[in-house]
Order: structure tokens, then sequence, then C-alpha cells
């Protein structure tokens, strides 16, 4: 069934409100959107979701489609701030473009050559997909943490899961952007890594942002 992109984008919130914000419900106001909105009818209409007052239920019909849409979304920023390099507030609109375009399949190959990410640019979780559970039942490590990496192996840099500044210009001075490749030397007491011909190291925390496609 292909719902509107705005009801999309309710079940969207919907899901973060209540799998990652521990919220058995979201107002209205957070969703903003009318009881009586359009969008938001489709989907009592479905039984996906429950009206309550000022409050909206997400129900268990509707949180495989809820979950696929947070996917999507997710999928879509890392394509455009990794591959496209749109950052910021321009990234996260195309971004929210763009993942209404990624059904029938499109999102697996969207995964697939992407690597497989677990999380999004600012850090969330990315829901697994089909894709992703056979990869992993080959073998195929995906985009890892570089804490996940032992020492002597390397990989190309993914991307940056941290939204600190001062941490993303510390890294960039080192030569940490994706696309370069990178050679974990030693994992303790820090990590030391090489790239290009510098050596680096990195505390563990640090270490837990940088996202590497083992190869």
């Amino acid at each position: 069934m292909k719902l509107s992109e705005k009801a999309e984008e309710i079940l969207e919130a919907l899901w973060i409100a209540t799998e990652e914000e521990g919220d058995n419900a979201a107002l209205l106001t957070t969703l903003g959107v009318a009881a009586d909105d359009e969008a938001l009818q489709e989907l009592d209409r479905i039984a996906y979701v429950e009206i309550k007052g000022e409050r909206v239920y997400l129900r268990q019909e509707g949180r495989p489609d809820a979950r696929m849409a947070v996917r999507r979304h997710r999928l879509a920023e890392r394509l455009m701030m990794d591959v496209l390099d749109l950052k910021g507030i321009t990234g996260d609109e195309r971004a929210c473009e763009f993942e209404h375009l990624l059904r029938l399949g499109v999102d697996t190959k969207l995964c697939t050559l992407l690597n497989h990410p677990t999380n999004c640019p600012h850090g969330k979780p990315i829901p697994p997909g089909e894709c992703c559970e056979a990869a992993k039942a080959r073998g195929e490590t995906g985009v890892v943490a570089l804490t996940e990496l032992k020492a002597g192996e390397s990989g190309e840099i993914a991307y940056l899961s941290t939204a600190d500044s001062k941490k993303i210009q510390k890294l960039m001075s080192m030569g940490v952007l994706p696309g370069n490749n990178l050679r974990l030397s030693r994992t303790y007491p820090t990590f030391i890594f090489k790239v290009g011909n510098s050596e680096f190291a990195v505390d563990d925390d640090l270490a837990r942002e940088i996202f590497v496609r083992k190869g």
C-alpha cells in the first residue's frame, strides 16, 4: 500500500517518539497536524494509528511501515552527506525529499551501495533490512566503528558519527575524512592508526565516532 508523503512523515515521527524516546504516543502539536488532517486521517482509516484527543498512538499494524519510513529517511541522509557531500540544512532537506523515492527495493540497493550503515550522520540507528541480515550471515561486516577493527586491519573511512564541531575539526586535521584509507596499528591503551604517511592516536570515545568500510 502506497502512503502519501505526509503520512509517511507522521509514521516516522511516531516511530521515533515511541521506539527511541520512550513515549507511548505523540501529541498532535508535536506532529504538526490537526486531528482532521488528511494524512492523519489516511493512517487512521487503515488502522495504522489511533487518535485519542490530542494524542496519537502508533498501532501494531502501522509499525512495519513506520520502521521502514525511518530506515529510508536515514539511508537518504547517508547518501546525501557521505556520497553527495550535501551537509547541514541542505542535506537534511534533500534527504527528506529523496526518502520517498526509496520504495520497491530501491532502499535495499542503496543500503548495499553504502555497505549497510548502522547509523545516520547524526548518530541515530538505521533499522536494518533483510539485506543487512543477509550480509551479516555471509560474514560481510559492512560499516563498523574503528573500535571494532583489530590491529593490522584497514578500511575506507565511511563517515563520522559525531555532531561535535570540535571533534570534527580535530579528525579533519588528521585527514580522517570519508573516502580516505585508514590502517589501525594498535588498540591499547589508545587507538593508533595511519592515514597516508601520518600516524595519529585517539582515545576510545573518539575512535567510536569513526566508521570505516572494512576491507
